[in-house]
């Protein structure tokens, strides 16, 4: 099994691997495009993002500057809409459904580092991701690795998310919990 693999996996792996690394410098490469050059909606924009994000659905906008480690790794749903400084760390799969909104600065993480010092130094891992339909994510959240967030949630302003969210639930603070059930209408 290559490094990649391991990663995507989500089991131990090699971050300095060679296949890993140029992908990594290709994504940023990509970023700084993004962020630097086509900060303006456009052909040109949707082209680069195609390149970036090439699992993602239709009308996804990204307000730069934007931050992640592949880009291959975030799937996503129709009208997904980031606002500045977002940063998703897929090493593992990040699933967002349709119309889903990140408010600024929030943060996915899949990425994460065994809790032993002599193997954290040499290995890490990551855990998938998986945001459902129709969210809202408030601005400077952080959704940590191995969460899932269901359909309908509304995730406050600064929440830790660090375990998994069921349906229509309104959910704030650190650690973010459940405060009350949402009424969709």
């Amino acid at each position: 099994m290559t490094e990649k693999e391991k990663m995507i996996a989500g089991e131990y792996y090699l971050a300095n691997d060679p296949v890993l690394a140029a992908e990594r410098k290709h994504c940023k490469q990509l970023l700084k495009q993004l962020n630097v050059d086509h900060f303006v909606t456009g052909e040109e924009t949707d082209k680069l993002l195609a390149k970036l994000l090439p699992k993602a659905g239709k009308n996804i906008y990204i307000e730069p500057p934007f931050h992640a480690d592949y880009g291959y790794n975030i799937i996503t749903g129709d009208n997904v809409y980031f606002n500045v400084h977002c940063v998703v760390l897929d090493v593992c799969e990040v699933k967002i459904g349709s119309n889903v909104f990140f408010a600024p600065a929030v943060q996915v993480y899949t990425a994460t580092h065994p809790l032993g010092a002599v193997l954290r130094r040499s290995k890490e891992n990551g855990k998938p991701v998986t945001i459902g339909d129709d969210c809202w994510i408030g601005g400077g959240a952080i959704i940590c690795p191995g969460v899932t967030i269901g359909n309908r949630c509304v995730i406050g302003a600064g929440s830790v998310v660090t375990r998994d969210i069921p349906d229509d639930s309104l959910v704030v603070g650190n650690p973010a919990r459940v405060i009350r059930k949402i009424e969709n209408v």
